[in-house]
């Protein structure tokens, strides 16, 4: 558990540090798409930290979550003509990624909901 709040404190860091460059450099670099992901995946991870920081039985959830941001966050950074600190933040995007699986159980737990379930059952096919 120390290790993911560490991996996603760090990436919520880099994804901030990242955010600013781009914006500063502008041109291809401020690309809305990266920029809106940098920022999701800063807000996720600072969230799922607290979670697992306060030891909320939720964390599972926002870990989950999480995991979901930092891949696609993580490949918009990895580029071919990448700069240090994208590349930098690429790989703390992996570690979060990789650690947020790890403390989700990697599906996303669902309460039961016959709600839903009867909402789902009664969709056309």
């Amino acid at each position: 558990m120390r290790k993911c709040i560490e991996h996603c404190l760090a990436c919520h860091r880099l994804c901030l540090e990242t955010l600013a460059d781009c914006l500063q450099k502008g041109g291809g670099y401020a690309e809305p798409g990266r920029l809106q992901l940098l920022m999701d995946c800063a807000d996720i991870c600072e969230t799922s930290a607290r979670f697992l920081l306060r030891g909320s039985k939720l964390h599972s959830r926002t870990c989950f979550a999480c995991a979901e941001v930092c891949g696609p966050c993580a490949a918009a950074c990895e580029q071919k003509d990448a700069e240090h600190l994208m590349k930098a933040c690429a790989e703390a995007c992996r570690r979060c990624e990789e650690s947020c699986r790890r403390m989700s159980g990697g599906v996303m737990p669902q309460p039961p909901n016959p709600e839903a379930a009867q909402r789902a059952a009664d969709l056309p096919a």
